[in-house]
């Protein structure tokens, strides 16, 4: 498999320009097509006392918000100027909604955490993402814009979610020069741990990718900050990992590891779902 197309949240944000950075590199390097997308909700007015002029400001609205969505597709434009297809797409949309939906146009959709809680609204929330977009989605902590992806660390887990990951994580897979498969696992199930890593160090060696299979005993420590000790061991700058999540009365609710390195941690991470 491929990346032939990567979509990028880009805001104007100074988190979305390294964000942009990082895409259009990965873009080059792929030789893929690269889309830029944004979104901004249309807020209507419900304490006019005028229908008339509620109108005329929702009209107005409506105007200002596609305005500045050119404006952040113009800057878009011409961050990206050296990829050879670009495509933008703004939209007066649910910026959430509006991703899980354009994604069906990409094989990878890369994003940041959410913006400053004055902004909340605006924001992308790449657990969402992670769980409606049906794409690998990489998360690129603020200020990185590079992932060179060197060394990759597989945070694995027998489960399906996993196995997705690794499955979409391997045109970068096959770029580094050198990965490694770790399981935390609890005490006296090494053994188990290190079968299951040489099935999928196998199957990845079948594929291409130079890997090394560790199985790890799980301290007081979260398993997220187990991994993420890992990675900067092995001097990662990229973490393979299942994105675990489900929906609960419109609420979206992430395990341990997820939550953890959504929230903490310093290297790009790329998750499936």
């Amino acid at each position: 498999m491929a990346y032939a197309a990567i979509m990028v949240h880009f805001d104007a944000s100074r988190a979305s320009h390294h964000r942009l950075r990082l895409a259009a590199d990965l873009a080059m390097r792929l030789q893929a097509a690269l889309i830029g997308i944004a979104g901004r909700p249309y807020l209507p007015s419900f304490l006019a006392d005028d229908i008339a002029v509620a109108a005329d400001d929702s009209d107005a609205e409506q105007r200002e918000l596609t305005a500045l969505l050119a404006d952040i597709g113009t800057k878009f434009r011409a961050e990206a100027e050296r990829i050879k297809h670009v495509e933008w797409r703004g939209a007066v949309d649910d910026v959430n909604r509006l991703v899980a939906r354009e994604a069906r146009a990409a094989d990878l959709v890369v994003v940041g955490r959410p913006a400053d809680s004055a902004d909340l609204y605006y924001s992308l929330d790449p657990g969402v993402t992670i769980l409606r977009c049906g794409r690998p989605v990489l998360l690129v902590p603020d200020g990185v814009d590079v992932l060179a992806s060197r060394r990759v660390v597989v945070a694995w887990k027998d489960s399906r979610e996993a196995r997705r990951a690794v499955q979409d994580a391997l045109p970068l897979l096959q770029q580094a020069h050198e990965s490694t498969i770790v399981e935390i696992c609890e005490y006296g199930t090494e053994a188990q741990s290190q079968r299951r890593l040489e099935d999928v160090a196998n199957y990845l060696r079948r594929q291409k990718v130079g890997v090394r299979a560790t199985a790890c005993l799980h301290t007081q420590r979260p398993v997220a900050q187990e991994i993420i000790r890992v990675a900067r061991d092995e001097k990662a700058d990229l973490i393979v990992a299942g994105g675990y999540g489900r929906s609960r009365l419109g609420e979206w609710m992430f395990g341990g590891v997820t939550r953890g390195l959504l929230a903490e941690s310093p290297l790009c991470c790329l998750f499936s779902h």
